[in-house]
């Protein structure tokens, strides 16, 4: 017989998939925390909210899988009630209610009013731009758009995510300006489609005027580029990523494929010589930037000679920080109507392929780094060492910087001038230039290489 949990009013927030999930249950926290709300994020809780992801194959089998744990700790008094939202609940929400009844309430991505009223909390309209941040304090995701108006054939977040609305200028430099006064430094501008920003509401492309405006906020020392769609890029962002020192030499632009007949299918509205032809661009304009880009093997269609092309671009190219994903055959997609003519066995060795040679790239470069200075941003202590990143580095998908704890002390969420002293393929090792006082500590261990293959979530 179920037993009623002794944990009472303590709501746990579980996050699966993307930053802009993160950024959602963010609202979600600080929203409950506002209603007097006991709340935590991923920690032991009577109530149990799970922000799901309903991306591709894999997000959507681990939001199923999450889902169907915490019933099972219903079930077995763990836990007194379980409510679903986020992207796959707002994909498949009748589906779900039919397989996983005992799930108390299913919302979608647009529905967050309701939500709070099942928790017994009231939704403040005043509270726009609060958060209760669950990044380490010296970052925070600022999220500038929501939803997105591109018609790629293999993407589904259009269904889960609406339309493009871009957020006020004066909107987001308040939320900002709340984030830096809890000590945030570094802006990580997120959106579908940041390149996008401002066209609903300004009849232009505004991103350069937002991050002319952002850069003004005291406090706030880096701000990163996000998910840039290739197509109709604002070139004026160029000359603001030059002037402002504020804003990293750093973009995320995901291109997904090279091959003329792959992006045709694939509705990218660009070409291989247009592509190449913007970085080269972007290189010119910034010659120190780095260029972050995901890619798409196995499409439908996609012949050895189309892989053959991307693979040589690749290693052409050379692009300082690069993701490779699988295709995802989704339903309701443009795409979906193709035949998934590629055996996943092939699309797994294509992705592999790809970041092999995305490795042998990551690793000449990082040879260069040795013996110089860069200042480095401290995230967090793990085990043996301090992680840190440098200007060219965002969290969880980039390189990381590591100082050996044993030896050194280093501020966490401070900024610190590290010299790279050893380079591995995905992993900078360094040590402070200022004299600091050594930390007592265990003996230096070797640091698992991280995985070859990464997964990118975003489309």
């Amino acid at each position: 017989m179920r037993t009623k949990s002794l944990k009472t009013n303590k709501i746990n927030v579980v996050t699966l998939g993307c930053s802009k999930n993160v950024y959602d249950s963010e609202v979600l926290m600080g929203q409950l925390r506002a209603n007097d709300k006991e709340v935590v994020h991923e920690e032991e809780g009577n109530v149990v909210v799970i922000n799901t992801c309903g991306f591709i194959a894999n997000a959507k089998e681990e939001s199923v899988n999450t889902i169907l744990e915490y019933v099972q700790k219903k079930e077995a008094g763990e836990v007194d009630k379980v409510f679903v939202t986020g992207c796959l609940s707002e994909r498949y929400k009748p589906d779900l209610q039919k397989e996983i009844p005992d799930v108390d309430a299913y919302f979608g991505t647009s529905e967050l009013p309701n939500l709070l009223e099942a928790l017994g909390a009231d939704y403040k309209h005043e509270l726009i731009g609060e958060r209760l941040t669950t990044t380490p304090k010296n970052y925070a995701y600022l999220k500038i758009a929501e939803g997105c108006d591109r018609p790629c054939s293999f993407c589904a977040i259009p269904l889960m995510r609406g339309k493009h609305r871009s957020k006020p200028i004066e909107d987001l430099v308040s939320e900002a300006e709340k984030l830096a006064a809890n000590g945030v430094k570094e802006l990580i501008l997120i959106a579908q489609d940041l390149t996008y920003y401002g066209l609903d509401l300004y009849k232009k492309r505004n991103l350069a005027e937002l991050l002319e405006n952002l850069v003004k906020v005291e406090g706030i020392e880096w701000i990163r580029l996000h998910y840039a769609f290739p197509t109709g890029f604002p070139m004026d962002v160029l000359d603001v990523m030059k002037r402002q020192p504020k804003v990293c030499n750093y973009i995320d632009i995901p291109l997904q494929h090279i091959s003329d007949s792959i992006l045709k299918s694939m509705r990218r509205g660009t070409t291989e010589a247009k592509t190449t032809q913007l970085l080269k661009e972007f290189r010119a304009a910034v010659p120190e930037m780095t260029i972050r880009t995901t890619l798409i093997v196995g499409y439908p269609g996609e012949t050895e000679a189309d892989f053959l092309t991307l693979k040589n671009w690749v290693t052409a190219m050379r692009f300082e920080r690069l993701g490779c994903f699988t295709y995802s055959h989704e339903e309701d997609t443009h795409a979906y109507h193709l035949t998934d003519d590629v055996p996943e066995e092939i699309k797994q060795e294509r992705a592999n392929e790809i970041m092999e040679i995305q490795s042998q790239i990551s690793w000449e470069l990082n040879q260069e780094k040795i013996g110089k200075t860069f200042r480095c941003i401290i995230d967090r202590k793990e085990g043996n060492y301090f992680i840190g990143r440098t200007e060219f580095d965002s969290p969880d998908v980039d390189n990381e910087v590591l100082i050996d704890a044993s030896k050194f002390y280093v501020k966490q969420g401070e900024f610190t001038d590290i010299k790279i002293t050893e380079a591995a393929d995905f992993d900078l090792y360094g040590e402070p230039c200022a004299n600091l006082k050594p930390e007592a500590g265990p003996e230096r261990h070797q640091r698992k290489r991280k995985e070859v293959v990464r997964f990118a979530k975003n489309s």
